[in-house]
């Protein structure tokens, strides 16, 4: 009688993963585990620990795991298409509810939510990025809208050209979102005085500035907080 084949010995493996997470959720996995069970999903016949914890490695912790394009994410000997999509199709689902929370039409009562989701979809970025959150005139979210990339300065976010936008979806409110890559919270010169033309312009149409939010991986810096606006 022929033998049957010998399962390879992480087919148990996977299983305890999966049961750790189940009972435990992520908290129960190191990081590289964590991304090792994911990993299961894409490559269904192979020891994906090495290569999980060597795209670790290269990216410098999971959350840079997230945050690295698919282009970047295939560079890593080993990981393909199917890999580098489904990483960030869970980076992707992660921002759309956190921006479903956060920007739903309701009043904003607290910055909390709409930080989480600022910090998870800008806190990333390799370059800098400005975007403006409209309200209406019960401060509910009505439009969000990504202004510029590249450096921010008063240069190259034209007022003209948020009022413009401000007109567009008939907003009476606006708040101002920016990342530094760099990490460093504190506002520069040049984003003090992009603030003040924006206040400046928008008072001419009885728009107000409610706060200008400064995001990094780490952190945030509020304006209106340190009443800098």
């Amino acid at each position: 009688m022929a033998e049957k084949p010998v399962k390879p010995h992480y087919h148990g493996h996977r299983a305890r993963l999966r049961q750790r997470f189940l009972t435990g959720g992520p908290g129960a996995l190191q990081d590289y585990e964590l991304l090792e069970l994911l990993l299961t999903f894409a490559i269904p016949y192979s020891d994906v620990k090495p290569l999980a914890k060597r795209v670790i490695e290269h990216f410098g912790s999971f959350t840079q795991v997230l945050d690295a394009s698919p282009e970047a994410l295939m560079d890593v000997i080993g990981l393909k298409e199917y890999s580098a999509i489904l990483i960030r199709l869970v980076k992707a689902c992660s921002e759309y509810a956190l921006k479903s929370e956060a920007l739903k039409r309701q009043a904003i009562k607290s910055l909390d939510n709409l930080v989480e989701y600022c910090r998870a979809s800008m806190g990333g970025l390799l370059d800098e990025q400005f975007r403006v959150i409209f309200l209406n005139s019960q401060n509910e979210v009505i439009a969000e809208e990504i202004v510029h990339e590249g450096i921010v300065n008063q240069t190259v976010v034209y007022p003209r050209k948020v009022l413009e936008l401000a007109l567009k979806h008939k907003a009476t409110g606006m708040i101002l979102v920016h990342n530094h890559p760099s990490g460093h919270l504190k506002p520069s010169v040049a984003d003090q005085e992009l603030t003040r033309a924006l206040v400046k312009a928008g008072q001419s149409l009885n728009l107000t500035v409610h706060d200008h939010l400064i995001i990094g991986r780490h952190g945030y810096f509020s304006l209106a907080e340190q009443n800098m606006l």
